[in-house]
């Protein structure tokens, strides 16, 4: 009688072995997958020089030259000196940001 239990508890301890075996290896390849996923995802990275402006000053920073770049465009008659004024916006920008909105 008790050779079968002994034999009955090892079976049912075998099983349970397994079982968790199977679920180790389950929960290994669900985190190795979502590791994977994880890692393929876009990184947002808020170090760059434009994300220390806030929306509004962004939003600015490419409003403005846009909207002077076309009163350029309609209101001054030559086309080389259009291009000229609209190199020379997108040169003077950078300068033009640091002076008014200030080094962060």
């Amino acid at each position: 009688m008790s050779k079968e239990r002994a034999q009955r508890r090892a079976e049912r301890l075998a099983v349970l072995e397994k079982e968790k075996a199977r679920r180790a290896r389950r929960v290994a390849r669900r985190n190795r997958r979502r590791a994977l996923v994880r890692s393929l995802r876009p990184q947002r990275r808020g170090s760059g020089r434009l994300y220390r402006r806030s929306r509004t000053q962004r939003a600015g920073i490419v409003v403005v030259p846009l909207l002077a770049s076309g009163l350029i465009w309609f209101l001054v008659p030559e086309l080389g000196l259009r291009i000229i004024l609209i190199a020379l916006i997108v040169l003077v920008l950078p300068a033009l940001v640091v002076v008014i909105l200030g080094r962060r």
